[in-house]
């Protein structure tokens, strides 16, 4: 499992995130890291996108990730959560999921966690503020409001708009598509809006945060804006996201983030909550 002073890393999922942080990790840009494993639905491409790594490494199971990988990074379609995850719970690894929106029906894998010793740890992704929220949430928050605009290119195909016939490849102006809490968001926009669990889970949990999603043919960024209210502070951020080139439902900071959550496991100082 490496020495004190290097942990293995699992990538549960290479598309665009997990090729990343891979090639950071195959590049030697994260010192005391060292890649181990990928694994992905359709291994043989997953091999050939590891052509011109300096040491390309098994692909293997997503079960698998565990058993070779101290830190197992998930970034891989929500069906398939809880396959990488509660092997990486149970071995007592350190579980780092992107879908964090999929812990809310997997709950029960803090408590494990508690027992076996693992970490679920979740990266920032492409929001700000969690520190403040965190912060925050160590007195007494009243309120935590989202508002996400996004191209609506980025939006299209998103259950929620299916289910409810909502068209936005047409627009001439902004368009509200939803309108409630992080919990059924997340439901809706299991693509689109991991950050808002990632802020509900921080601060207030996903029944009191609210957040709104617009399709906004006015933009070219993913833009989230914050607001807190709380007994220690009152802010307001907002956030513009360059998409990812591979897929404009997701930012181009997402698999930064994660390369940073990453480092923070083995720097020797860590900045930050």
């Amino acid at each position: 499992m490496g020495t004190d002073r290097e942990k293995r890393v699992g990538i549960g999922g290479f598309g665009a995130i997990g090729m990343a942080v891979g090639r950071a990790l195959d590049a030697g840009e994260l010192p005391g890291l060292q890649l181990a494993c990928v694994s992905a639905n359709d291994k043989v491409a997953a091999a050939e996108r590891m052509v011109d790594y300096k040491l390309p490494v098994p692909v293997t199971g997503l079960a698998e990730l565990s058993e070779h990988a101290d830190v197992v990074i998930e970034c891989a379609p929500g069906a398939v959560f809880r396959d990488v995850a509660e092997a990486a719970v149970e071995q007592g690894r350190i579980f780092m999921p992107l879908s964090c929106g999929q812990l809310l029906d997997h709950m029960d894998l803090i408590e494990r966690a508690q027992a076996t010793g693992a970490r679920i740890v979740v990266p920032t992704g492409a929001l700000l503020g969690l520190d403040a929220v965190r912060g925050a949430a160590e007195g007494e928050i009243e309120s935590v409001t989202m508002v996400t605009r996004k191209p609506p290119g980025g939006l299209e195909g998103a259950p929620h708009l299916v289910e409810n016939d909502i068209e936005v490849s047409n627009l001439a102006e902004p368009l509200m598509v939803f309108d409630g809490t992080a919990r059924a968001a997340v439901k809706g926009f299991p693509a689109n809006v991991n950050v808002a669990v990632a802020l509900s889970l921080a601060g207030i949990g996903p029944d009191r945060t609210t957040i709104q999603v617009w399709a906004d043919p006015g933009v070219t960024r993913n833009t989230h804006t914050i607001k807190v209210e709380a007994d220690s502070v009152r802010f307001e951020m907002t956030i513009e996201n360059v998409p990812s080139l591979e897929n404009p439902r997701t930012g181009a900071l997402t698999p930064l983030s994660t390369i940073a959550a990453l480092r923070g496991l083995v720097q020797p100082l860590k900045v930050g909550t």
